[in-house]
């Protein structure tokens, strides 16, 4: 075990974890200062480490769990959000998977909701100190029987004996985020290799800013969403060659492309809708337009405008009051009519910042709005509304 972990894992160090935890930033040197008399000065300080870590973690794996898994910085800012790794594990399970290597392991977030659904994984990385936390957290949420982590570079791994590969590169170095899928670690083309030689399918973790033009042909791939957050891509093997969704969470509800043309634009109606982050980025604008028999705003705009209020999954949805050209003076003195003092600021297609609106216009009163700074048949235009209400369907 690592220097870095194991003394958190003997009772001294456990019990300490129990004792700092939910310790908030202001009291820690109060904190570090009484325990310190009692335990070595390391161990206080690496507890008190672990306990922010996990708090930060609690957002992606929820607070019971979180408070009895073990993280490194890396781990918490890079692992799979909970609810999306459930969502994988069960498509895997659906497709008939029994038991999946999981490269790049990370912490373990993948491999945790994989056991949880029955599957066994083979957990590889070859950082010791993140090996360590995911052979640590197996043992704590009881999972140890159902997973084994190796300490090992996945390039020089047998995946034999396992009906599935999943593999999640690092996008990160040492300058931050890493935007050409052939610099990460491993590279895209060595991982999508990996993929084609499993058994039964295989599934390829991607930043969702992935251009399409990246995606093999004998992949599908998934953009996914959790809470209208965009959170990851997927290029998946031995599903659907050359298919296209965008999955949503919670649900899941999921939108399957059909390959239809760019919506023609029209005149801003009376209502907006705002598609889910995973719709753009898998470019099925088109198909969410036709089924709210709705048109751009612009060309180069994902905005969809319609004149009828419809329910779907796949935008939010806004009923539109105002279209004005682009003018600060003119916006100020709208809100002002309308006592609006809570100003929501959306933009797209738009080099003014929210915050900067925000302060020019100085929104006072006890109403709110919703202004979208964007662009309509290609000129600079402020959209002025608010959220639809929802349907009878909706509430239900």
């Amino acid at each position: 075990m690592n220097d870095v972990l194991a003394p958190l894992l003997t009772p001294e160090g456990r019990a300490l974890l129990a004792e700092v935890r939910g310790t908030a930033p202001a009291d820690e040197l109060a904190v570090a200062t009484r325990l310190r008399r009692e335990h070595p000065a390391e161990l206080v300080s690496a507890a008190l480490s672990q306990a922010r870590l996990r708090q930060r973690a609690a957002v992606k794996f929820g607070e019971a769990d979180a408070d009895r898994m073990f993280f490194t910085p890396n781990g918490v800012e890079q692992s799979t959000r909970a609810s999306v790794a459930a969502y994988r594990a069960e498509r895997l399970k659906a497709l008939g998977v029994t038991s999946v290597a999981d490269l790049c392991c990370g912490i373990g977030g993948d491999a945790i909701a994989l056991a949880r659904a029955g599957i066994r994984v083979l957990c590889v990385d070859r950082d010791p100190v993140t090996a360590a936390a995911a052979r640590a957290n197996a043992d704590a949420l009881g999972l140890a029987d159902l997973i084994e982590v190796r300490e090992a570079d996945v390039t020089e791994v047998d995946t034999a004996g396992h009906d599935a590969v999943f593999v999640d590169p690092a996008r990160r170095g040492g300058r931050g985020r890493i935007f050409d899928p052939e610099a990460y670690s491993p590279p895209l083309s060595w991982a999508v290799e990996a993929a084609r030689r499993a058994p039964v399918t295989a599934a390829l973790k991607i930043a969702p800013g992935v251009p399409h033009e990246a995606v093999p042909a004998d992949a599908e791939a998934e953009w996914i969403s959790d809470a209208g957050d965009v959170k990851e891509a997927v290029f998946w093997f031995g599903t659907a060659p050359g298919a296209v969704r965008a999955t949503l969470l919670p649900g899941p509800r999921t939108l399957l492309g059909r390959g239809l043309p760019d919506p023609a634009a029209r005149p801003v109606g009376r209502y907006l809708y705002e598609p889910d982050g995973a719709v753009i980025r898998a470019h099925l604008v088109a198909e969410v337009a036709e089924e709210l028999e709705g048109g751009l705003i612009d060309p180069t705009i994902a905005y969809i405008t319609a004149d009828e209020r419809h329910t779907t999954p796949y935008a939010s949805v806004y009923e539109i009051t105002d279209q004005l050209p682009f003018n600060v003076k003119k916006l100020k003195a709208l809100l002002r009519e309308r006592g609006v003092g809570t100003l929501t600021v959306k933009k797209r297609g738009s080099a003014v910042e929210p915050e900067e609106l925000r302060r020019k216009v100085r929104p006072q009163g006890p109403n709110a709005a919703t202004v979208f700074l964007t662009r309509v048949a290609g000129a600079p235009t402020m959209l002025v509304g608010a959220p639809a209400p929802a349907t009878g369907a909706e509430r239900s």
